[in-house]
């Protein structure tokens, strides 16, 4: 039997190259879509992770450079492949960015995923699941947050493309019956996978806390910023749920098999829910390097919040998903990714930056 086709678009980024070991390893055909805005290009143009997913899997993935903005290349791609489910990362992810570039982020991430569901349409795929994110839930009205807490009053425009493109899908949904989408809300992904070829490398400075320290720890960056240390949380910095890249990825594979039961549109929260504190993470990525991490309390940011976890056990009822690596795996991984690969996918000599 020929082995389901999955397209995967922003398959050669941080979660998407995870979710495409996990594809393959559930025995899935990944096709692979990626227009490197965020991805290290390898040889012969393919990304490198998706080259290193290749040696440590013995196996080949098929891959074409295309951005989800070429409507022509979209319809070529989708008259060449008969895909039987849609999995979707594409987009700009940066939160603070989106605040200076607030149009960029509309442009890009609306008309991509607008393009994606209506050359889906045209070509009877009606199988998607979605990469959302916890920040359609703006600042928490209550903890754990839960699937049912109220979205869309989100504090920033990167948050609103991904609340808008989830009222795209729903409302695709209800129009056309035989429409299945599973719309999923991580949480903060870190870590990377076990063999220490593929994690995070974020191009220019780290948006995120946990890569920023792994870099002050292996020498790329003299020390961290924490934003802040008068909230009301058990240390006075911001608490966030942290959850393993692989358990996020494996929840994209319980997903993709629940759409086989023509669940209609469905959300899920993928968390621990457990919260940890900025200096809480810090001192677990001392334990795990070995290294002291140097950090400065700086000013509060706008628009961050001080306790943000997830209520995971829709997911864990439903979909028979639940995160299982613990905090110190998390971060033992993501150190033998960082020390393996000092500068990321592109192993030049690592310089003091």
């Amino acid at each position: 039997l020929a082995l389901q086709k999955v397209l995967v678009t922003g398959g050669g980024g941080y979660i998407g190259s995870h979710c495409v070991v996990e594809l393959i390893e559930a025995g899935f055909c990944p096709v692979v879509i990626d227009n490197f805005s965020n991805a290290v290009q390898g040889e012969r143009d393919v990304p490198e992770s998706l080259q290193r997913i290749e040696k440590i899997l013995h196996t080949s993935i098929e891959f074409y450079e295309l951005d989800l903005l070429d409507r022509p290349g979209l319809e070529k791609l989708f008259k060449q492949h008969s895909f039987s489910a849609v999995m979707h990362f594409a987009g700009l992810k940066a939160v603070g960015e989106s605040v200076e570039q607030p149009l960029r982020y509309y442009q890009v991430n609306l008309t991509a995923t607008m393009n994606l569901l209506e050359v889906m349409q045209t070509h009877g795929v009606r199988n998607l699941v979605f990469s959302s994110s916890a920040t359609v839930y703006g600042d928490p009205q209550r903890l754990p947050i839960d699937e049912q807490h109220p979205v869309g009053g989100c504090t920033n425009p990167y948050g609103k493309t991904k609340f808008f493109i989830e009222e795209m899908i729903i409302d695709q949904c209800k129009a056309e019956k035989d429409w299945n989408a599973v719309l999923l809300r991580y949480f903060n992904p870190i870590g990377a996978h076990s063999s220490g070829l593929i994690g995070e490398d974020p191009q220019g400075i780290p948006n995120n806390l946990l890569p920023y320290v792994a870099q002050v720890a292996i020498g790329r960056r003299k020390h961290l910023n924490v934003f802040g240390n008068d909230y009301d949380t058990i240390d006075g910095t911001g608490v966030r749920d942290y959850i393993h890249v692989v358990d996020l990825a494996k929840g994209h594979i319980a997903a993709l098999k629940k759409l086989k039961d023509n669940c209609g549109c469905k959300v899920y929260n993928l968390g621990t829910g457990t919260g940890y504190s900025v200096l809480q993470m810090v001192k677990a990525m001392e334990k795990a390097s070995g290294k002291e991490i140097m950090y400065l309390i700086a000013p509060r940011r706008g628009g961050d919040v001080a306790s943000c976890y997830a209520d995971p056990l829709l997911a864990e009822k439903e979909l028979g998903w639940k995160a299982d690596f613990d905090l110190e795996r998390m971060c033992e991984d993501l150190w033998r990714w960082q020390s393996k690969n000092p500068t990321g996918f592109t192993n030049n000599s690592p310089s003091s930056i």
